[in-house]
C-alpha cells in the first residue's frame, strides 16, 4: 500500500513537471510568436537591413546564422567521432576518466568565456580580423561536448556481444570500428550535431567577438576579414534601441525567426535520428 502511493506520488510530480515544462515553452513560443507577427512578411525575410535596422528585412541575418551553424557543425564532428572512438575503443581507465571531465568542463563555461578565447586567439595570436570562420570554430568548441556525450551514450549502448561477435570474426580494431561502431553510433552523432547546431545558432557572446556585426555585410567573401550578420547579434543590438516602438516589433519578429529555426532543427533530431538508426540496424 505505502509503495503504490510512492509510485503514484512519483507519477504525479513526473508528469507535472512534464506539463510545467511544456507549457512553459509553448508560453514562450506563444509570446514570441504573437509579438513579432507583425513584422513577418515575405519582404522581412528576403531583404536586406537598410538604415539603422528599422527598415529591409533580415536575409543576410539568416544566412550568417546557417553558415556559422554550418561551420560549427562540420568541424565539431570529426572532432566528436575522434574522441568518441577513443573513449569508447582505445582509452585507459584513467586518461579516459580525465578527458570525460574534461569534456564536462568545457560543457560548462560560459558562452562569454568561449569568446574572449575566440578574440584572444583569432585576433591577438593569428592576428585575423572578426570571420565567419572564427566564429564558427569557437561554437564548434562550445558544441563538442554535446556531440561527444551524445555520440559516446549511443556506442556505450550497442550491445557487448555484438562488438565481440566482430572480433570474434577476426575483425581488426579499426575493421570493427568501420563496420560496427560508426554505423551503429551514427544516431547519436546525428542527434548531437542538431541539438548543437540548435544552440550555435542561438548564441551570441561567442559571435559578438569574433565573427559577427551588425550592417554592412552580406555573404562571406573571404576568411581572414569576413564578418557576417546574425540573427541572435541583430537581436541584441535591435533591443538597445527598446525605447523605439518599429524597433521593438522588427526584434521580436527577427525573436521569432530565430525561434522558428531552432525549433525545426531540433524537430529534424526525431525523424532524422530514427532514419539512421534504422539504415544502421539494416546493415
Amino acid at each position: 500500500m505505502r509503495r503504490s502511493l510512492i509510485d503514484a506520488a512519483l507519477t504525479f510530480v513526473c508528469a507535472a513537471a512534464t506539463v510545467a515544462a511544456i507549457g512553459l515553452f509553448l508560453a514562450i513560443l506563444g509570446v514570441v510568436t504573437l509579438r513579432g507577427a507583425s513584422a513577418l512578411s515575405w519582404r522581412f525575410l528576403t531583404e536586406a537591413t537598410r538604415g539603422a535596422g528599422e527598415e529591409g528585412g533580415i536575409v543576410y541575418q539568416i544566412a550568417g546564422t546557417a553558415i556559422i551553424a554550418a561551420t560549427a557543425a562540420a568541424a565539431a564532428i570529426p572532432l566528436a567521432a575522434g574522441v568518441g572512438i577513443w573513449l569508447v575503443m582505445y582509452a585507459a581507465d584513467a586518461p579516459r576518466r580525465a578527458v570525460e571531465a574534461v569534456v564536462h568542463a568545457i560543457n560548462g563555461i560560459p558562452s562569454i568565456v568561449f569568446g574572449l578565447i575566440g578574440f584572444a586567439f583569432f585576433f591577438r595570436f593569428l592576428d585575423m580580423k572578426k570571420s565567419w570562420l572564427a566564429g564558427g570554430l569557437i561554437l564548434a568548441l562550445m558544441i563538442l561536448p554535446t556531440l561527444v556525450i551524445a555520440f559516446v551514450e549511443r556506442l556505450r549502448a550497442i550491445p557487448r556481444d555484438t562488438v565481440l561477435a566482430a572480433f570474434g570474426l577476426g575483425l581488426r580494431r579499426s575493421d570493427v570500428v568501420r563496420t560496427v561502431l560508426l554505423p551503429h553510433g551514427a544516431p547519436g552523432l546525428v542527434t548531437g550535431t542538431l541539438l548543437g547546431i540548435g544552440r550555435a545558432a542561438g548564441e551570441t557572446a561567442p559571435i559578438m567577438f569574433t565573427c559577427a556585426i551588425f550592417a554592412g555585410a552580406t555573404l562571406p567573401h573571404g576568411i581572414v576579414d569576413s564578418p557576417v550578420l546574425a540573427l541572435p547579434y541583430h537581436i541584441f543590438i535591435l533591443a538597445q534601441d527598446s525605447f523605439d516602438p518599429a524597433m521593438v516589433v522588427r526584434m521580436w519578429g527577427t525573436a521569432a525567426v530565430l525561434v522558428a529555426l531552432e525549433v525545426t532543427v531540433s524537430a529534424l533530431a526525431i525523424p532524422l535520428r530514427l532514419t539512421v538508426a534504422k539504415e544502421a540496424s539494416r546493415a
